[in-house]
């Protein structure tokens, strides 16, 4: 008897073609090959295969395809021999832009997205919570509202989850997009009204955990940085969590908090937030909003910097300059130089000229370390230099914490249990009035001691 014919059933990967611009008079922070290095991360992220790219020097872009018709043309030619089914652009693209290139391919089936469109897409599918899949929908949907002019086919129904969640629509049509489903404008800009209207309730649920935890006076220290630098890793170091933790860009989207004692005893909230890239869109903004309101209500930002990649200085600045767009300027920061641990095979990496992350030397530890004195070298995989961390960070916080000496009578013991917790007791005294303690508490808590003053 003739064995049944067996079909696939897992969708095939999607081959993708990168393309970068570089101006000539007005080059990035980012050499392009590095940038182009990390579009080819962000694909590999998203489940694509790259099979290709081109890079473009121009004076200026090209107000209706970005590169020169001629490059375009050499590149729609390529796609015979390489057979890629998506064309990914380091650079936003403006919807005219976009529908151009779409017809320099004459209506052959081929996707056009760019750096905005792939990270949308990754947060798609990396989105846990409810607010953070709210978010993400919202941002693809006012991302792509002024793109999708022809059939409207690439929007689809939100149903429950994250957006677009194991979708079968590929890259570019996770969430709206999944189910091929024609909206029109009105129908698009009513959902949009609908997301803004839920994630504005949970926002106020999240807002209601914060004031929380401000009331219980327990200072927040929230983990920033570049993404892939290791922030996960670190947070489960210091807990003992298993937050989730993968060698990919944008791994972690949504926020994560976790308690942490101090070598005082004092606890603290650590709180992980979504890693920053360079090239961040505004439109993407809104889908950082959770992390952004954890950022803005923290005591203590930790930058945790990636010191084996070889364009850590311009993710230094990126981070920077990214916290400084938002808003968030004065914010007590301590920095965390990551992964000494393999500082010495990148060393041998380059000198071997085996490329590692970038195309440059990365910086020596003692250089980093004469840039930022108080800053504070680690290993978060293998547990190295957390104390000290640990150290440092207790010290940014004593020093804004509010100095006080109090007598809690024996009657109110639960004063001096959370003066334990929350604050940092330098003396403690014990006589038949009462407890007589000496130390440092957060401002929030000292209304509840103050009749108890000394």
């Amino acid at each position: 008897m003739p064995r049944p014919e067996t079909f696939p059933t897992t969708p095939p990967i999607e081959r993708a073609y990168l393309v970068g611009v570089e101006l000539k008079k007005q080059p990035g922070a980012f050499l392009i090959q590095d940038s182009m290095r990390e579009l080819e991360r962000l694909a590999d992220t998203d489940g694509l295969s790259v099979v290709g790219q081109a890079i473009q020097k121009v004076e200026r872009m090209n107000p209706a395809t970005m590169i020169g018709k001629g490059k375009l043309q050499e590149i729609v030619e390529q796609r015979d021999e390489l057979h890629y089914d998506v064309l990914i652009f380091n650079d936003e693209l403006h919807p005219n832009q976009q529908r151009e290139i779409e017809n320099a391919f004459g209506g052959a089936d081929i996707k056009v997205l760019d750096r905005t469109a792939l990270i949308l897409d990754i947060f798609a599918q990396h989105a846990r919570t409810r607010e953070g899949s709210l978010q993400v929908e919202l941002a693809q949907y006012e991302y792509r509202l002024p793109r999708l002019t022809r059939m409207w086919t690439h929007l689809g129904r939100q149903t429950g989850g994250a957006a677009g969640r194991g979708g079968a629509g590929g890259v570019g049509l996770r969430g709206p997009g999944e189910r091929q489903l024609e909206l029109d404008r009105r129908e698009i800009r009513a959902r949009i009204a609908h997301l803004k209207t839920e994630i504005e309730r949970v926002r106020k649920q999240r807002g209601e955990q914060r004031r929380k935890r401000k009331r219980e006076g327990l200072p927040v220290i929230s983990i920033v940085g570049y993404t892939n630098a290791g922030k996960s890793t670190l947070l489960n170091a210091l807990t003992n969590s298993d937050v989730y933790v993968a060698d990919q860009l944008f791994a972690t989207l949504d926020p994560t908090t976790r308690r942490v004692k101090l070598p005082s005893g004092q606890q603290v909230l650590f709180s992980d937030t979504v890693g920053f890239i360079e090239k961040l869109p505004t439109q993407l903004i809104a889908a950082f909003r959770a992390t952004l309101e954890e950022i803005s209500e923290a005591n203590v930002l930790l930058h945790v910097v990636d010191l084996t990649h070889a364009n850590a200085t311009e993710q230094v600045s990126a981070v920077e300059e990214t916290l400084e767009e938002i808003g968030i300027t004065d914010k007590p920061i301590v920095m965390a130089f990551n992964k000494i641990d393999e500082l010495s095979l990148t060393a041998e990496l380059h000198k071997n000229n085996v490329d590692g992350d970038g195309g440059e030397e990365c910086v020596p530890l003692e250089e980093w370390l004469e840039e930022y004195p108080d800053a504070v070298a680690i290993s978060a995989r293998q547990r190295v230099g957390l104390d000290a961390l640990l150290e440092r960070v207790e010290q940014v916080i004593g020093s804004r914490l509010v100095e006080i000496r109090v007598r809690i009578p024996y009657n109110a013991t639960e004063l001096v249990n959370t003066f334990h917790r929350k604050g940092i007791v330098e003396s403690e005294d014990y006589s038949p009035r009462g407890t007589t303690i000496a130390g440092k508490i957060p401002q929030a808590l000292v209304r509840e001691y103050e009749e108890y003053r000394v």
